[in-house]
């Protein structure tokens, strides 16, 4: 994997080429001191990741993120910085990793690790271009989620919870886009649920007369709504 490494400190440069050098799998593919200088670089070299500073003179970080994201084939960002309140906006430029200053060996090794998982489930996706893999930006960094480790999709206002075993995360997208992408493997439940047919144990009536879905690994039931009990016992007939 392919990095560009843009810092406008000569020794913070020196130091994330060191650490990328210390890599396995990972060199060097340039260097940039501004952001212009980095959007110029990006496009003779092309990088997979760039590492990017945000306070930079010309051209800032997330000017040269909005610029670098138009291209055909942009590359991964990471963005390694000394100041947190630049986040939000780092992350609406997409990038996939947001590093605080002195970047460690270890997290500059994991936030690499991410984009790799990333390229590798792009490359390996379901036929028909259906994922395998849901994608959110925490603050941890970039997550994916394996589908097959859904239980189920919760719609609340303008997010997406999307429960997993080890937890959940919020993603940015609609309710009715992914029961077209993974109709097979999710039921609608609910106006704003969809739950993993797999992970479906059983369908009881609650004490105040509203009905629930108890899924495999959770301890919580998901209401299923009065027009769906009908379609989900039968559905359940056949598993």
């Amino acid at each position: 994997m392919r990095v560009l490494v843009c810092d406008d400190e000569p020794l913070a440069r020196e130091r994330l080429v060191r650490l990328v050098n210390t890599l396995d799998g990972i060199e060097v593919a340039g260097e940039a001191a501004n952001g212009r200088d980095a959007v110029m670089t990006a496009e003779r070299v092309r990088p997979d990741v760039v590492l990017m500073d945000i306070r930079m003179p010309d051209m800032d970080g997330i000017e040269a993120a909005a610029c670098l994201a138009q291209g055909e084939q942009p590359p991964s960002l990471i963005f390694c910085t000394a100041y947190d309140e630049h986040a939000l906006e780092a992350f609406r430029v997409k990038a996939l990793d947001y590093l605080l200053k002195p970047v460690s060996r270890d997290d500059l090794s994991a936030a690499l690790e991410r984009v790799r998982s990333l390229k590798g489930a792009a490359e390996t996706s379901a036929p028909g271009g259906r994922r395998q893999h849901i994608s959110a930006r925490t603050h941890r960094g970039l997550e994916l989620v394996p589908v097959d480790d859904i239980r189920y999709f919760l719609a609340d206002q303008k997010y997406i919870t999307v429960r997993h075993g080890d937890g959940e995360v919020l993603i940015d997208e609609t309710l009715k886009d992914l029961e077209t992408e993974f109709g097979d493997q999710f039921v609608r439940v609910h106006r704003n649920a969809l739950a993993a047919l797999r992970y479906i144990e059983g369908m009881e009536q609650a004490s105040s007369g509203h009905h629930q879905l108890r899924l495999r690994g959770l301890d919580e039931p998901l209401v299923v709504s009065r027009r769906h009990v009908a379609g989900l016992r039968k559905l359940m007939q056949r598993l």
